[in-house]
């Protein structure tokens, strides 16, 4: 796959570990919401990331979470920051995984997201909502603590805007004040249908996460062809 050039046109911080980083690129991208990038570090070092935008804007958005630690995240963060320091362009390859939108399935959709798996769940869910597609939407977001909802507000937009859409943010460690649903995430959908074998559904987050929802699901009624997780090559 060839390369793209990208200038870095803005690092914002999303919270103390998550920065959204947006990218131009030099020349029209082509790529199904819910796909992912890699960036290139050099040519045999490549890291990918899911696309929080959708095809058709002028640019690519990232989330990107790097807490203390986590050295393959933070050194990504820092080429795309010394890229933007410099006035440098970056080499994405974009287009990447075969966990996209099925934009042409009727059937409603179930969208789970752990974490900043958010960018992968965000994209499908704007996607959906620029295509006006009038059928139910669920999305699920899952954190460890509430302020790691840094998208709450615009999530509680996107489900004003349309009565068949539902935004349920899941908070596994919860304080005193949070007068949501709380727990793990995967779970939340568990008790919220008694079957799930009429929806597609997309899961992204931490690999184990993906795999003990995939089970679940299943047992209660999913089809496995129809749950979509770029995770699903790897466990």
């Amino acid at each position: 796959m060839n390369a793209i050039s990208c200038q870095v046109i803005a690092i914002e911080a999303l919270t103390p570990v998550i920065s959204k980083v947006l990218l131009k690129p030099a020349q029209t991208t082509g790529f199904v919401a819910g796909q992912y990038l890699q960036l290139c570090l050099t040519a045999d070092d490549k890291r990918p990331f899911s696309i929080a935008s959708i095809p058709g804007q002028d640019y690519l958005e990232l989330h990107i979470g790097a807490p203390a630690g986590d050295n393959w995240s933070s050194a990504a963060l820092l080429h795309l920051q010394q890229a933007f320091n410099q006035g440098a362009a970056v080499q994405v390859e974009v287009g990447l995984g075969h966990a996209g939108w099925r934009e042409h399935s009727e059937r409603p959709v179930i969208l789970l997201a752990g974490g900043t798996g958010f960018s992968y769940v965000h994209s499908i869910a704007m996607a959906l909502a620029a295509a006006k597609q009038d059928k139910p939407v669920f999305l699920y977001w899952g954190v460890r603590q509430e302020e790691a909802l840094y998208y709450q507000t615009e999530l509680q937009q996107w489900a004003a805007s349309n009565a068949k859409y539902s935004f349920i943010p899941v908070v596994q460690e919860p304080n005193a004040a949070w007068q949501g649903r709380s727990g793990l995430v995967h779970e939340a959908i568990l008790q919220d249908f008694v079957s799930l074998e009429a929806y597609d559904i997309y899961i992204a987050g931490p690999f184990a996460m993906a795999g003990v929802a995939r089970e679940a699901f299943t047992e209660q009624g999913a089809h496995r062809e129809q749950m979509f997780a770029d995770a699903f090559a790897y466990i």
